[in-house]
């Protein structure tokens, strides 16, 4: 769910329709990063889908093919060509089945688009672009950014005249470390009691927002009662729009 700045309520901004529907759309999911998040995308859309009526029996769904990957967790400072060998092969099996469109459930996997694109045929939902689309939509002017390392150093989530508030060494420090131990389940709430700390911590500096730039703090903190922009719900509508696109 989506929190909108100035509100402590979570609205869904899902709400524009397809008119066309979703039957004999084929979609392909890279997942597995982590699995928890790829289960919550996959939750969301159909709940979406069954939401704005685009359903009226089972064969109405879209067929959806998800491929959950046992990839490196990307949530360290350096990234070396090897670790991304999971997500290229992810890939091209997903491209070999004929979907129309593929959607990654991984932020910081995005800073690699135009390499992973170059790889497969089959067009993949550019999220950075979509999160900018959202923000220009909504006329929000500054933002904390939640993610790995390499999402705050590499400016995923930077644009232009959008402020951006982003964690310092320390606190990204605490943030990788939380990444991983929420990941296997460790100290669950502790994990989140620390991001949360982070988060207020620049909303009471002047952010208005926070963009979860992360599908673990999407899992983290997606449904909690402050103001917050969840990745997993940017790529479950633009699923949808894609899905309108193809027929």
């Amino acid at each position: 769910m989506i929190c909108f700045p100035g509100s402590s309520k979570a609205d869904s901004f899902l709400d524009k329709p397809i008119s066309n529907g979703c039957r004999g759309t084929r979609i392909g999911v890279l997942g597995g990063i982590g699995p928890e998040s790829t289960a919550e995308f996959y939750s969301k859309l159909i709940n979406e889908l069954q939401k704005r009526g685009l359903v009226k029996s089972n064969e109405d769904y879209p067929q959806i093919i998800v491929n959950s990957i046992p990839a490196p967790e990307l949530i360290y400072d350096d990234i070396n060509e090897e670790e991304l060998v999971s997500y290229i092969e992810g890939l091209k099996e997903l491209d070999k089945f004929g979907v129309d469109f593929i959607v990654i459930i991984c932020n910081t996997i995005h800073l690699y688009y135009d390499l992973l694109q170059k790889n497969i045929k089959t067009r993949i939902i550019d999220l950075r672009k979509e999160m900018n689309k959202f923000l220009m939509k909504n006329k929000i002017q500054s933002v904390f950014i939640l993610g790995t390392p390499n999402t705050i150093k590499k400016g995923l989530y930077r644009f232009a005249k959008i402020k951006s508030y982003e964690p310092n060494i320390r606190e990204l420090s605490i943030l990788t470390e939380s990444i991983f131990n929420f990941n296997r389940g460790f100290e669950r709430e502790r994990q989140i009691k620390a991001v949360k700390e982070i988060c207020n911590k620049y909303l009471k500096k002047g952010a208005q927002t926070i963009i979860l730039g992360c599908t673990e703090f999407a899992v983290m903190l997606g449904n909690e009662d402050f103001p917050n922009i969840n990745s997993i719900d940017i790529l479950v509508n633009s699923t949808i729009e894609y899905m309108g696109k193809t027929k």
